[in-house]
């Protein structure tokens, strides 16, 4: 059986998600497949993603992904990354298109006229850069990640969650908006972990490790590497 499949819907740095996986884990079976039959059958799903919302439904359809990522999100540890986050919601300003609907909530594009700094400087959208993420809620994935720790982010659009209790973290830019979700089984972040140096390798290796409920086994920040 597969331990991580990386789901491939075109649509992704997906060579850098399992590369990442795989340094962090090197026993763990890594599979970036657009096999449904093989992500039914995997024991974790990542679900990455780097584009645009509407292309990203159409290729999940087109290649028949969209209930096997759907029903993977019920009971597998599954870890949704930038896009593969967004995807999750009920519909996204960008092109105005529903999404998968695993969570309730929409998908919003950062609005001209709030993006400001303290200073009236104009601030750029895309948000592309590093930035701190402000944990609000314990979960194992945070394990060995330090409050504020700071990772690398590539966006327009940002998730507004439809209930306070899926936020996982939050990130100022220049107004708070989550950079993290949870809930059960699902982790998704809008950053790029296995772009984030140190702290991103832990949280792809606390998800190595992640059982969808509690943590078994655990990592080392200044390695990278986890043990199990």
């Amino acid at each position: 059986m597969i331990d991580i499949a990386v789901v491939d819907y075109g649509m992704g740095n997906l060579r850098s998600v399992s590369k990442a996986l795989e340094h962090v884990a090197p026993s763990v079976s890594v599979s970036v497949t657009s096999d449904p039959d093989v992500i039914a059958k995997a024991g974790r799903i990542v679900f990455p993603g780097v584009g645009a919302m509407p292309d990203c439904i159409h290729e999940l359809e087109a290649r028949g992904l969209r209930e096997a990522v759907i029903e993977a999100s019920k009971t597998k540890p599954f870890l949704g990354i930038c896009l593969g986050m967004q995807a999750l919601f009920e519909f996204s300003e960008e092109g105005n298109v529903a999404g998968l609907g695993i969570m309730p909530g929409k998908v919003l594009r950062f609005p001209n006229e709030l993006m400001v700094d303290e200073k009236g400087e104009k601030l750029k959208v895309p948000h592309i850069g590093w930035n701190e993420v402000h944990q609000v809620q314990q979960h194992p994935l945070w394990t060995g990640i330090p409050e504020g720790s700071r990772f690398y982010f590539v966006h327009s659009y940002y998730v507004e969650a439809g209930t306070p209790d899926l936020v996982a973290a939050f990130t100022v830019y220049p107004f708070p908006f989550t950079s993290a979700v949870a809930r059960d089984n699902v982790f998704a972040v809008q950053f790029h972990p296995e772009k984030s140096q140190a702290a991103g390798l832990t949280l792809l290796g606390n998800f190595v490790i992640w059982d969808g409920k509690v943590t078994q086994g655990s990592c080392q920040p200044e390695d990278g590497t986890c043990s199990f």
